[in-house]
């Protein structure tokens, strides 16, 4: 959970959002409890699951996709939010990960929504249809590879429909990126406020959150 603006607001934060029910936070505990803290971190805080289902909710999503899946926390949040008869497409590529996001899929009462497809989720985008039909997509995964997934999302979205994309403040390193994985996610958002297909704000959400709304 990146802290951008100091523990005590970052606590104000979470006692003013909708909290992690139990099943969130049960799956927060394990992962925590089972994986190293570098790998912890991968996992989203409580309000941005809290965002993802609001924004999910509030564009009225019926097709999505996440890339990144890991244990499951925001697959659980997106997909809360679809309408009814709405599907989420999962790509990742860790079977012990997102074993663990199964289990909580069923106690969450979501996995007849959620599609998972575990192969490098690049070979999985570019094997989708190229009619832009996806509502809303998720960007949380390997950061180099933020581009390519950018582009190969992008032009699947259908007018009016949504990406977020996470980390892309990567604690405030994209100042002055040197990192290959925070070169790559400095030039994005670059790429990104420049890109006329679409309209974008960066939010600083946990470590910040990018959406970006495809034109009409």
């Amino acid at each position: 959970m990146a802290e951008i603006l100091g523990p005590g607001i970052n606590e104000y934060l979470l006692a003013h959002s909708t909290p992690a029910d139990a099943v969130l936070r049960e799956l927060a505990a394990e992962t925590e409890a089972s994986l190293p803290p570098e790998y912890v971190e991968m996992q989203i805080a409580p309000d941005e699951g809290a965002l993802l289902t609001m924004l999910v909710r509030l564009t009225g999503v019926s097709n999505a996709v996440e890339v990144g899946t890991f244990t499951g926390f925001s697959s659980i949040c997106i997909a809360r939010g679809l309408r009814p008869g709405g599907r989420l497409l999962c790509c990742d590529v860790s079977a012990e990960w997102t074993k663990v996001a199964q289990e909580y899929w069923v106690k969450a009462g979501v996995a007849d929504r959620i599609e998972l497809r575990l192969a490098p989720a690049i070979e999985t985008l570019r094997a989708l249809p190229a009619d832009p039909v996806i509502d809303f997509g998720f960007i949380d995964a390997d950061k180099i590879s933020y581009p390519a997934y950018y582009e190969e999302l992008l032009p699947r979205l259908r007018p009016g429909g949504l990406l977020a994309l996470d980390n892309v403040l990567r604690g405030g390193r994209v100042l002055h990126a040197t990192d290959p994985a925070d070169r790559a996610i400095a030039q994005l958002n670059d790429r990104i406020v420049g890109d006329e297909r679409v309209d974008s704000v960066m939010l600083p959400v946990r470590d910040g959150v990018t959406l970006v709304r495809r034109r009409d």
